[in-house]
């Protein structure tokens, strides 16, 4: 091959000369050189945020605290005083626009691999896969009520005018502070709902109530409107006599009389303006009004209104999303101002005046607007000092300034963050999440959250979504989840196997792992004996041992009898091929090879004249013999991988001439010498003049191949359990009995986790360029054991969002 030459002439060159590589530099994908797709890779926007962690701190796990400490920088960066995490990089924090998380509870890490193709957005658009601790804990209270250490709150606090002892426990001030806030922060929870009164659904009394179903999570820039109703006394009570709604710029765009359907007992003229001559045509029903209210109103529209309980009871209408302005302005004691006083002393407006027989709802409905539309522009602090004497009577006397004590700041990551004016959010199901209800979004399934998300058209700036639908159906098949977990396990482990034979009789279980593990680090050999002949069956710890094995070891001559390898033949290996290209072309994977010294004495007999890394080595770079030698030579036993020893110093002399070498990871268990190593460059266009430089390598007895392990796993088959012992075929055939497993529960989840990622692409694709995105699957914890999670993070940019 053309291109392998010029590599190798060059890397010789550059081997003599110790200079910096100016030669060939390959810009196709990997795929390419293996006769795929040759389309460059989508390159990052030059000073775009991006997340880096060590090769070997991927091979360790995190929990909620490293997770939150990525979150806290990624918010806060150095403003605060924050360091980067102890475990990984952000760059370029100051470009980060937002923060979102997704929580999807009950799945594990084998959960993922186990449906690996089919997760093809989460797989493909997250640079950063690592392996995630479960907890028991709630993971997103823990996120929001984090407390952020080192931060200087000196720096993050917003400076404000100085509030007066008198005024800390004023009610307006006890409510809702002093910071100026968006709308979402005055809209009356569910709790403050029912306290006062307000029809509900699901609470007894308002069972033939119509709901406006606005299920839409409300952001501070959703729509207001201004709603106002007049009443009259008739047999069965207040019924409802007309109706005014006025849109955000305090236009009208309903003003109905309504029939009542009983008895009229009193027209209430003297507050409604309404008599008797003016409902006598009229034929307008309540349903007619609420089907109207229910058309003109969007989905993340917000009701406002003075005392709107009671006109949201005549009109028989639920509403989740409501800000009342008898509450806004609240007085001590719970005492309410009357709508009257408050257009006087805030809008300087006179309603509702003598001279006019009864009250006009459209104008009571546009000074409500009004009222809360002045109040969240104005912020709470300001509202009180400048209506403290008129409307609360406060005559505030000079204090000293000496001897108080100013509290501190709230370290909390929730309050932090608000301190500074950017919203954060929590939509799920009901959850005890410590975060102040109006922050909180709650919801029935995964759909409508992820609905929900998806149509706000102001992101928060912290956002945690929290998705349970797979922990519920996990739930309902408890009983095989055991099962199943066993089988991933196994199903991974068969990809890291290799069967291997006949070997002369005598062939001992030392011998094999000695001649093969000059491909890799070998987990465990188990010798297959039939009434005829000797085999073995030998698993690596790696995947890249397999692929090795199978291409310089097939056919190898072990004392005159040459031997053959072969993958194990079960129904998991179906896709073995396509699990291997794809996690070879993988994110993750870009810039990682894996490397293997081989002692001389192997490299010398080893036959390697098959291509190894798509290249066709000849004679020229390495001695082929007849088979690798009897591993008893002359009567006494020789290790064909004996003097390979590795260092990082050496890795680093050896492929340097590539590229710049980011990191390089030797094996955590080695024995007393490293013979494999994972290497990261800093560049694809590295890695690849590595791999075509095959033939130079194996001069220096080194072999190599891309790297295939996911980087987050020491080895591919770390979160698997122990293999049964006992006979191998009937400890297989256990571990992949299907256990009662039925057709439809086999293909619910598949089905479930493709949903999903669909879902999940969606999210992504509706984030804002700039978003720190972070997709944790919890994991599960039970009296079994706990099953490890995964967390998934990347920064999105323009090239994220192109490739989708």
């Amino acid at each position: 091959m053309e291109s392998s030459c010029s590599v190798a002439e060059t890397y010789s060159s550059k081997k003599r000369r110790s200079k910096e590589p100016t030669g060939h530099r390959s810009t196709k994908r990997l795929k390419a050189e293996q006769g795929g797709d040759d389309e460059a890779p989508q390159e990052r926007p030059s000073g775009s945020p991006r997340l880096s962690v060590q090769l070997d701190r991927l091979q360790q796990p995190i929990a909620v605290c490293e997770l939150t400490e990525l979150l806290h920088f990624a918010a806060l960066g150095k403003v605060g005083g924050l360091r980067q995490p102890s475990w990984c990089h952000l760059h370029h924090q100051k470009k980060v626009k937002g923060v979102n998380v997704v929580i999807v509870e009950g799945l594990t890490q084998s959960h993922f691999y186990k449906n690996y193709l089919t997760m093809e957005h989460l797989r493909t658009s997250y640079t950063t896969r690592i392996t995630f601790t479960p907890s028991s804990n709630n993971v997103a209270s823990e996120i929001f009520s984090s407390e952020v250490s080192n931060v200087d709150t000196l720096s993050i606090s917003k400076p404000e005018n100085k509030l007066h002892t008198a005024l800390k426990h004023h009610p307006v001030i006890t409510a809702y502070g002093t910071q100026r806030r968006g709308l979402t922060a005055y809209i009356l929870t569910p709790a403050e709902m029912i306290k006062n009164h307000y029809p509900v659904k699901g609470m007894p009394g308002f069972e033939d109530f119509r709901c406006t179903e606005n299920v839409v999570c409300v952001a501070d820039d959703s729509p207001l409107y201004g709603l106002d109703c007049e009443m009259c006394l008739t047999e069965k009570g207040y019924e409802l006599t007309r109706v005014s709604l006025v849109d955000g710029d305090g236009n009208c765009v309903l003003d109905e009389l309504v029939k009542p359907q009983s008895r009229v007992l009193n027209y209430l003229t003297n507050f409604s303006g309404v008599t008797a001559a003016m409902l006598r045509p009229i034929t307008t029903t309540l349903q007619d009004v609420q089907a109207k209210l229910l058309m003109l109103l969007p989905g993340d529209a917000v009701l406002v209104g003075h005392s709107l309980n009671s006109d949201l009871i005549a009109l028989k209408l639920i509403h989740q999303h409501v800000i009342d302005t008898s509450l806004l302005y609240r007085g001590e004691f719970g005492r309410r101002f009357k709508l009257k006083a408050l257009a006087e002393t805030v809008l300087k407006r006179q309603i509702q005046t003598e001279e006019k027989r009864g009250h006009n709802p459209t104008e009571d409905a546009v000074a409500a607007l009004e009222l809360a539309q002045y109040f969240i522009r104005t912020g709470p602090h300001q509202v009180v000092q400048l209506h403290r004497e008129e409307l609360w009577g406060y005559q505030l006397e000079e204090e000293s300034s000496e001897g108080t004590a100013v509290p501190a700041p709230s370290r909390r990551f929730a309050d932090l963050l608000q301190t500074l004016g950017r919203s954060v959010a929590f939509l799920g199901k009901r959850a005890d999440v410590a975060l102040e209800l109006s922050r909180q979004r709650w919801y029935n399934s995964d759909k409508q959250v992820l609905s929900s998300f998806r149509r706000q058209t102001k992101h928060q700036f912290l956002s945690v979504l929290h998705l349970s639908s797979f922990s519920d159906h996990l739930r309902r098949c408890s009983a095989h989840q055991e099962q199943l977990y066993q089988n991933v396990c196994a199903r991974l482990r068969d990809m890291c196997v290799v069967f291997a034979g006949p070997f002369p009789s005598g062939f001992s279980e030392k011998e094999v792992k000695r001649l093969f593990r000059c491909c890799g680090r070998v987990r465990r050999v188990q010798m297959l004996t039939t009434n005829i002949r000797l085999h073995a069956e030998v698993e690596f710890e790696m995947l890249e041992g397999t692929i090795l094995a199978l291409k310089i070891l097939d056919g190898v001559s072990v004392l005159g009898q040459p031997i053959k390898v072969q993958r194990p033949m079960h129904e998991s290996m179906l896709d073995l091929d396509l699990n291997l290209e794809a996690l070879m072309s993988e994110t993750p994977n870009t810039n990682n090879l894996y490397a293997v010294k081989l002692s001389q004495r192997t490299a010398q007999h080893v036959n390697i004249s098959t291509k190894v890394n798509g290249h066709k080595l000849d004679a020229k770079c390495v001695k082929v013999a007849n088979g690798l030698p009897a591993v008893k030579l002359n009567g006494k036993e020789s290790d064909p991988t004996a003097a390979s020893r590795l260092s990082e110093e050496t890795v680093r002399e050896t492929f340097g001439h590539f590229g710049a070498v980011e990191s390089v990871v030797l094996p955590v268990k080695a024995e007393k010498h490293a013979r494999h190593a994972c290497i990261k460059f800093k560049s694809p266009e590295a890695k690849r003049a590595a791999l075509g430089s095959s033939e130079d390598l194996l001069k220096d007895r080194f072999l190599v191949c891309p790297s295939v392990t996911p980087p987050h796993l020491p080895s591919w088959v770390t979160v698997t359990t122990d293999r049964p012992t006992g006979n191998t075929d009937e400890a297989r055939a256990e571990e992949q009995r299907p256990a009662c497993l039925d057709g439809s529960q086999d293909q619910e989840l598949p089905r479930l986790m493709r949903k999903l990622d669909s879902q999940l692409r969606k999210v992504f694709r509706s984030l804002p360029d700039g978003t720190l995105s972070v997709v944790v699957l919890l994991g599960q914890t039970s009296s079994n054991g706990d099953r490890p999670g995964l967390c998934l993070i990347e920064v999105k940019t323009e090239s994220c969002g192109s490739t989708e």
